[in-house]
């Protein structure tokens, strides 16, 4: 059974944790350390994650996003996590016995999702850092990632920028911003991106 909250001793060590992968390698990290709760309930709001469809959470990192999805309902047996990085795939492990946990690469998704390659999932939350790559490769990512929900789903993508990781393209997708978190090191936003209706 999950925690209802991670213990101060905890945060603490994954703040430092964090801020140590980064330090090692800074292009592969978006930020220096862990989202806040108030970033992981903003994205959970205009994610909109079903409890009775599949969620999938891309670069979860230390778990904020992930403990505050299955606290809003999400059973964890219904949750599909995907992480690069080795410590944070033991971390996760050890915290989520549950969740469907894959140590894979999210901007390959076909081949990493393994037996949930074919799945529709309600709604996609990444915290990936977009920013890091080539404007080509992110559009590209974007649009695997809707090709991934049902309908009505989306891709929320949490970003440190004051400007979309990527602007809409017409025919593909569209997108919006929540407002500014500030209660985030460092403060940022949601960026929301939904298939274009036909």
């Amino acid at each position: 059974m999950v925690q209802t909250g991670t213990p101060l001793a905890e945060r603490i060590e994954d703040e430092f944790r964090f801020f140590k992968t980064w330090a090692q390698r800074p292009l592969k990290m978006g930020a220096v350390s862990p989202s806040s709760r108030a970033f992981a309930r903003m994205m959970i709001k205009h994610g909109r994650p079903d409890p009775e469809g599949w969620t999938l959470e891309l670069g979860p990192g230390t778990g904020v996003i992930t403990e505050e999805l299955i606290r809003s309902g999400i059973p964890q047996e219904r949750l599909v996590c995907v992480e690069f990085e080795q410590h944070f795939y033991e971390l996760l492990k050890k915290r989520f016995p549950r969740v469907n946990l894959i140590r894979g690469d999210a901007f390959d998704l076909q081949n990493t999702l393994g037996e949930f390659a074919d799945t529709k999932f309600s709604a996609v939350l990444s915290g990936v850092p977009v920013l890091l790559i080539p404007e080509e490769k992110r559009r590209r990512f974007i649009e695997d990632c809707l090709s991934r929900v049902r309908p009505g789903g989306n891709l929320t993508q949490l970003s440190y920028s004051f400007t979309s990781p990527q602007k809409s393209v017409p025919g593909s997708f569209t997108v919006e911003k929540s407002p500014w978190v500030a209660f985030n090191l460092p403060p940022g936003r949601v960026w929301i991106f939904e298939k274009e209706a036909a």
